[in-house]
């Protein structure tokens, strides 16, 4: 890989990066994210598109060393954009960022992952004539372009974050928003799930009210759970849970508190969306979450021994 040093900071056009790629800050960065990209299946194209590297400086699939998969817990990776991770309603989500997307590899083909965009977005409460259509409803925070958030109509860029690799084998990302507030996700892979919290830390002098989240489990990247339609899903709050056309495979999710569960068939995804509590000046609010696999027919079944594990418990 020390043939990549002097190309690394070179764009794929040599002048401008192409829309949402992410230059590697170094020789070693290259590495770990070519790795990263190698086992999520990309091609030299994905590859150039992700880094806006040029074609000529990415390795061939068997010059990337795979990365080692942990047997004593599911396999997680950071999702590494340049590829989007939807089938459909692409205009509804204009260049992903990937800070907030993690790749689950399911048990049973390491070739297949689902991606969860955690968070994809979060709602305040905000009242203004900006507002007044959605009963003063307002984006806080988005993971893609579509409807303008607060800081969008203010002119004003957040600047790009990267997943941070802990100790204990869990992922974690956290950002601080230019008004002082703070929110971020831990993703703490298991045996036989994926435990997962997100918190928000309330650093203005106002209380944070309605502050729903979407929380988006992205199926493109397992075949068999990619058909474009909710007759595959079973909703059961806090629950949504995906078949194959078996039905005999799941992937299941959770959040807890929930309000909403449901699933947007041209994506294809699955949400259980959450609700912080209301914030006041200085404290913290925390959320909690599950995904998982299953093999077997009766999933409902299965809500009840993971409600059983007692995940929800403070």
């Amino acid at each position: 890989m020390a043939a990549l040093l002097p190309l690394v900071m070179i764009p794929s056009d040599g002048s401008e990066l192409p829309e949402g790629a992410r230059l590697p800050l170094n020789a070693p960065d290259a590495e770990r994210w070519f790795a990263i990209m190698a086992a999520h299946g990309y091609t030299i194209e994905e590859m150039a598109a992700a880094t806006g590297l040029p074609r000529t400086a990415i390795p061939s699939r068997a010059a990337i060393r795979p990365l080692p998969r942990p047997a004593d817990r599911l396999f997680v990776l950071p999702y590494p954009g340049g590829r989007h991770p939807r089938i459909g309603f692409l205009d509804g989500a204009l260049d992903p960022q990937r800070e907030t997307k993690i790749s689950v590899f399911t048990p049973w083909n390491p070739a297949h992952y689902v991606v969860a965009d955690v968070p994809e977005a979060i709602w305040w409460h905000r009242d203004s004539p900006e507002t007044a259509d959605r009963e003063g409803r307002e984006l806080l925070y988005l993971a893609h372009t579509h409807v303008p958030t607060y800081w969008e109509r203010r002119g004003i860029h957040l600047e790009a974050l990267e997943w941070q690799a802990q100790a204990d084998g869990s992922w974690t990302l956290e950002r601080r928003l230019p008004n002082g507030i703070t929110f971020g996700t831990r993703v703490t892979p298991r045996v036989d799930h994926i435990a997962m919290e997100q918190w928000i830390t309330n650093g203005t002098t106002e209380s944070l009210t309605d502050l729903r989240v979407q929380n988006c489990v992205m199926l493109k990247g397992a075949p068999e759970f990619e058909a474009q339609s909710n007759d595959n899903k079973v909703f059961a709050a806090p629950y949504a849970a995906c078949r194959d056309a078996d039905r005999t495979r799941w992937i299941i999710t959770a959040w807890e508190p929930c309000v909403r569960t449901w699933g947007n068939a041209n994506c294809p995804c699955l949400h259980s969306d959450p609700q912080f509590p209301d914030c006041p000046p200085g404290e913290t609010r925390r959320l909690k979450g599950w995904l998982s696999f299953f093999e077997g027919v009766d999933v409902r079944a299965e809500f009840h021994r993971i409600e059983a594990t007692g995940w929800r418990d403070p």
